[in-house]
């Protein structure tokens, strides 16, 4: 069995197998951190998610786009102070949400493992980090989470938002797990590892949204 990318358990068991037209790939399960995630071998090559990220059309100006993150900003504005500076993780082609907290008077610079890969972006620390629609995309989301620590100031604020698998969802009948870029899924379980781990404070303002403050 390929060991949990999260939390490195190396009993993770077979949850799932799916076997549908362009679609074929296994599910497995960590019962340390409830940790879901496709194996390395069911990856797609960094070529084919790139090209199936160009079919996102997320711009500032679509207004739709724009309320769809509308609830990770508003989620965290309570734990901002005016002026500090943010990071947006995982901006992807059309940055939208480091303008929605620019618009709020806020200083901030996006990354983006494919589109705004700039390596001095992460050699600074930021007050608050947001990264929407990203870490179900992590391959190592163990390297990526550590990262993000290093990024935070300290008592500094992390905001993700992303479909939780929650108890009342079937997996088999989940829509989430047809996109084959999405390689991990993380339920409120996993996210109180990643708290308890990294030391955050967790709060859930509202579905799919999870806040983390650093206590260190």
């Amino acid at each position: 069995m390929p060991n949990c990318p999260l939390c490195l358990n190396s009993k993770t068991f077979l949850y799932y197998h799916i076997s549908i037209k362009n679609l074929d790939r296994d599910y497995f399960k960590c019962p340390i951190c409830s940790f879901v995630f496709v194996p390395s071998y069911d990856h797609l090559s960094n070529y084919d998610q790139m090209s199936r990220y160009l079919n996102h059309r997320n711009d500032p100006q679509d207004l739709h786009y724009r309320n769809f993150l509308t609830p990770i900003k508003t989620a965290m504005l309570p734990y901002l102070k005016p002026g500090q500076n943010g990071l947006d993780f995982g901006s992807g082609p059309g940055p939208t949400l480091s303008v929605m907290f620019q618009e709020e008077g806020y200083k901030m610079e996006t990354f983006d493992l494919f589109f705004n890969n700039d390596e001095q972006t992460l050699k600074h620390k930021y007050d608050f980090i947001v990264s929407t629609e990203t870490v179900e995309h992590f391959d190592n989301p163990m390297k990526e989470f550590v990262l993000l620590s290093k990024l935070l100031k300290s008592k500094g604020t992390l905001g993700i938002m992303t479909s939780i698998l929650y108890r009342h969802i079937k997996f088999s009948d989940w829509y989430y797990i047809l996109d084959p870029t999405h390689v991990g899924f993380y339920s409120p379980e996993t996210f109180e590892y990643i708290g308890n781990l990294f030391k955050y404070t967790l709060y859930t303002p509202t579905d799919n949204v999870y806040i983390f403050t650093k206590n260190v």
